[in-house]
């Protein structure tokens, strides 16, 4: 149904299953990590209308693609949305911290210059420094953190900035996941597969599977699974100022 974080270009198989995405999804945003990527995923994807591509450079391969920083900032220009960008502070790439932080500041810089893009945000061991950099940038537009997995004052503080929250199976897999979920507003959540970077039972998820979080969703909104469903249609109707999808008249709270 929704999928607002997924790799769809990096799928093995993903000319063969576009058109099943397409169909089946009302709303997927394929996320690049690398300007280049979006350049080429955005002329094999334009014909599918449910399917949007992203400008990205991840925060992972940050010293192998410095030397694109340039025409990610120029691309900001012809898209309404930014990803996968951000920090990741792990200690695998922590001697890359300087530049991933550098290239990160850049994009929200250039995000208010174009008057607000939708940015989906890597924050993985680096929450804090999101954080602080979009409080620095609040004209950035709107920063939706895909699979956040900060402290609860982490999450307060980015509650309290306006983020938005892209949750996948994984995360509902987890105590902590479904501690941080539980905590966040129901009305600023949209579901994301990442995949195929990620896998339940050894079989990766597809973008058509990320609205499986329902089933966790249902028993911490203490609400059925059509409401659910309603919830996040909603949601991402509000999200980007469209109607995607019919949205029946019922009022959930």
């Amino acid at each position: 149904m929704i999928d607002m974080h997924t790799h769809l270009d990096l799928y093995p198989d993903a000319l063969q299953i576009i058109d099943k995405v397409n169909k089946i999804n009302i709303f997927t945003l394929a996320v690049t990590t690398s300007p280049k990527a979006w350049l080429a995923t955005s002329k094999v994807f334009e014909k599918y209308e449910n399917i949007h591509v992203s400008v990205g450079l991840h925060p992972e391969i940050a010293e192998a693609k410095a030397n694109e920083v340039d025409l990610l900032i120029d691309c900001i220009k012809n898209t309404n949305f930014v990803g996968e960008v951000g920090i990741d502070g792990s200690t695998r790439f922590s001697k890359s911290l300087p530049l991933q932080t550098s290239i990160f500041k850049r994009v929200l810089e250039e995000c208010e210059i174009q008057n607000g893009k939708f940015i989906s945000i890597h924050s993985r061991g680096a929450e804090s420094e999101v954080l602080t950099l979009l409080k620095n940038h609040k004209n950035c537009g709107t920063p939706i953190l895909h699979w956040f997995s900060g402290k609860i004052k982490e999450l307060e503080e980015a509650i309290s900035l306006g983020c938005w929250f892209s949750i996948n199976p994984i995360m509902c897999n987890s105590k902590k996941g479904i501690s941080l979920i539980s905590r966040i507003p129901k009305n600023r959540i949209l579901p994301e597969s990442d995949g195929p970077f990620t896998a339940v039972k050894n079989k990766t998820i597809y973008p058509w599977e990320a609205i499986n979080i329902v089933n966790t969703l249902e028993k911490i909104w203490q609400c059925n699974h059509d409401d659910v469903i309603y919830q996040l249609k909603i949601n991402l109707n509000t999200l980007l100022g469209k109607n995607y999808g019919e949205v029946r008249n019922k009022h959930v709270t």
